[in-house]
C-alpha cells in the first residue's frame, strides 16, 4: 500500500528523504490520508504553498497537534515560510488560543528554529509603546472590524465588562495586529484558521469571516483555507466555519 504518484511527489517536496514511521506500521491510512491531503485537497483552490502551510500550522496550534506542528513547521520553512512568520503566527495564536495552550508551540518553535542554526531572538516586530498601544490597536480594530461594530461593542458593553473591551483593543489588536512580519489580511487569515479549528466559538467565527471580507480576504479565499485546513481538523469544525462562511459571505 502507497499514495499516489502525485501524491509522494507533493509530499517529498514538502519532506525531503522523509521516511513516516506511520507509513510502516499503518499503510492503509497513510495511504488514504496523503492521497487525500497532499493531492486530492491541493487540486481545489489558489492558495500558494506558503500561505497554505501558516494556516495548517495556526490551526495545528488550536487544535494543540504539537506533534504534528513540529513536522509541519519544518515543511514550512523548507517552502520558504521564513523564521519571523512563523514565529509571528505563533505569537498571533496567543491572543486567541491562550498563552497556556501556545507555551509548548513556542518552544518547539524556538527548538526547531535553533536546529536549523537560526539564531534567537529574532528581531523585534512591535510597533507600539505601552503610552499608545491602546490608540494604535483601537484605530486598527475598527479598520479590521469596523468602525461601526466596535463602537457598538463598547456602547452596549455592560459596565462591568467594559474593560474587556479596552483589552481587545490595546491587548488584542494593539499588541499583535500592529506588529510587522506578517500583513493585516494573512493575520485575519490566521486568526479564522485558528477559530475555526478550536471549536465552539460561532460567533467569533462569523465575526472574523466578516473582518476578514473587511480587509480583501474574499469568500472564495475564505473556502480556500478551510478546504487546506480540512484533513487536520476534520468535517464536523470544517462544516461549522463553512456555515459561517454561508451566512456572512453569501455567493
Amino acid at each position: 500500500m502507497a499514495p499516489n504518484e502525485q501524491a509522494r511527489k507533493n509530499h517529498d517536496e514538502l519532506f525531503p528523504g522523509h521516511v513516516s514511521t506511520l507509513a510502516v506500521t499503518d499503510p492503509e491510512l497513510i495511504e488514504t490520508f496523503d492521497n487525500f491531503a497532499f493531492d486530492e485537497v491541493l487540486r481545489h483552490g489558489n492558495l500558494d504553498a506558503r500561505t497554505r502551510l501558516m494556516v495548517q500550522l495556526a490551526a495545528m496550534i488550536a487544535c494543540q497537534a504539537l506533534r504534528e506542528y513540529r513536522v509541519m513547521l519544518g515543511a514550512a520553512l523548507t517552502a520558504g515560510v521564513s523564521p519571523v512568520e512563523v514565529k509571528e503566527i505563533v505569537y498571533q495564536a496567543v491572543p486567541y488560543v491562550g498563552m497556556a495552550k501556545v507555551f509548548d508551540f513556542i518552544h518547539a518553535t524556538n527548538e526547531a528554529l535553533t536546529e536549523r542554526g537560526v539564531a534567537l531572538p529574532l528581531p523585534g516586530q512591535s510597533t507600539t509603546s505601552p503610552e499608545n498601544r491602546a490608540e494604535k490597536g483601537l484605530a486598527v480594530e475598527k479598520q479590521i472590524v469596523g468602525n461601526d461594530v466596535v463602537e457598538n461593542l463598547y456602547a452596549s458593553s455592560p459596565g462591568d465588562q467594559l474593560h474587556i473591551q479596552h483589552y481587545l483593543s490595546a491587548n488584542c489588536f494593539g499588541d499583535h495586529y500592529t506588529r510587522t512580519g506578517i500583513d493585516v489580511p494573512t493575520r485575519e487569515l490566521l486568526t479564522f484558521s485558528m477559530l475555526a479549528s478550536l471549536g465552539g466559538c460561532d460567533a467569533q467565527v462569523k465575526g472574523h469571516v466578516a473582518a476578514n471580507l473587511n480587509v480583501g480576504n474574499g469568500r472564495t479565499r475564505l473556502i480556500d483555507v478551510l478546504t487546506q485546513l480540512l484533513p487536520f481538523i476534520g468535517y464536523p469544525r470544517t462544516l461549522n466555519a463553512l456555515r459561517a462562511v454561508d451566512e456572512v459571505a453569501t455567493p
